[in-house]
């Protein structure tokens, strides 16, 4: 089982990473809630899809042992009216996020309040994109750093945009504008730290702080969890 690492952020949250070295079949052993879980797999995925699908629900059980000790037999994850995963069952007050991409598999879970969790892979992609998802300042912001620095582009804007994707995943609502209601503050990127943000929601503007990391040469981690208040 290669659940690669458990981080406690809070007493009452962690962020899980898997390294997916399995195939479907392989995941599905010792997965609880089998039969569940069998009509809720995406139709179209494919083997690659399907594991890192099943690796994020192993890593949800696997993580909520360490999240408390009197969780139900029947905790199961499935997706709300917007996309997001969410957990039920008898258990009340389990929040989740989950991410995938590439051999990664990403979870932050937690006994209330909001979370938000994204891992990418690094590539062009973002900074060819970054018009669409980056407004005027925070576009400035990235060309100064990446001028200085050009061998780091790629993983400054897939930076850039993975925090936006934990931010989006944090407010959990569809049809939020990226480059004008995610909005990310100057900062200067180190291997680990924490980017400014701001959310914007029905005309209210909310201060957030989304970490990152790198979990492994290549890929890039942004999470963000909040305790209820």
């Amino acid at each position: 089982m290669p659940l690669h690492s458990v981080q406690r952020l809070s007493p009452t949250a962690v962020l899980g990473l898997w390294y997916l070295t399995e195939t479907p079949a392989e995941l599905w052993l010792d997965l609880p809630q089998r039969e569940a879980y069998e009509v809720l797999v995406p139709a179209p995925a494919d083997a690659s899809r399907q594991a890192q699908w099943l690796a994020g629900r192993r890593l949800v059980h696997a993580l909520s042992k360490k999240v408390s000790s009197l969780l139900p037999d029947d905790l199961l994850v499935q997706n709300d009216t917007t996309g997001c995963p969410r957990l039920v069952g008898t258990a009340q007050g389990l929040v989740v996020s989950l991410s995938h991409s590439g051999v990664w598999v990403a979870a932050v879970l937690a006994l209330g309040g909001r979370v938000g969790v994204d891992v990418e892979i690094i590539r062009d992609k973002a900074q060819r994109l970054a018009s669409k998802f980056l407004g005027t300042e925070e576009w400035t912001d990235a060309q100064s750093i990446t001028l200085a620095a050009p061998h780091t582009a790629s993983a400054h804007y897939t930076l850039l945009w993975s925090a936006k994707e934990t931010l989006y995943k944090l407010a959990g609502q569809r049809g939020i504008i990226f480059k004008n209601q995610l909005l990310l503050s100057y900062f200067a990127p180190q291997e680990s730290g924490e980017i400014p943000a701001t959310l914007i929601l029905n005309g209210v503007q909310t201060r957030h702080r989304v970490c990152y990391l790198q979990p492994a040469p290549g890929y890039v981690l942004t999470y963000c969890h909040e305790p209820a208040s």
